[in-house]
């Protein structure tokens, strides 16, 4: 679950990376802001789905919540 978050993370900084470089990038205005686009929602996409498998995850016992404990 580590590597899976781990991997998902990275890619969605890379998502967020390339969509600056498209955006900053000179060139036609209209595939510019298709490329912008579609690195943003491949990274609303992977989020997403990392948030799933959380969830997923949790919900069969995989992982467990730890939480700070009361009165510290």
């Amino acid at each position: 679950m580590n590597l899976l978050a781990g991997m998902a993370f990275a890619v969605i900084i890379g998502a967020l990376i390339f969509a600056g470089v498209f955006m900053l990038r000179g060139g036609d205005g209209a595939s510019r802001s298709g490329r912008m686009m579609r690195a943003l929602a491949v990274r609303v996409a992977v989020s997403v789905a990392l948030f799933v498998c959380i969830l997923v995850a949790w919900r069969l016992g995989w992982i467990h919540p730890t939480g700070i404990p009361f009165g510290r």
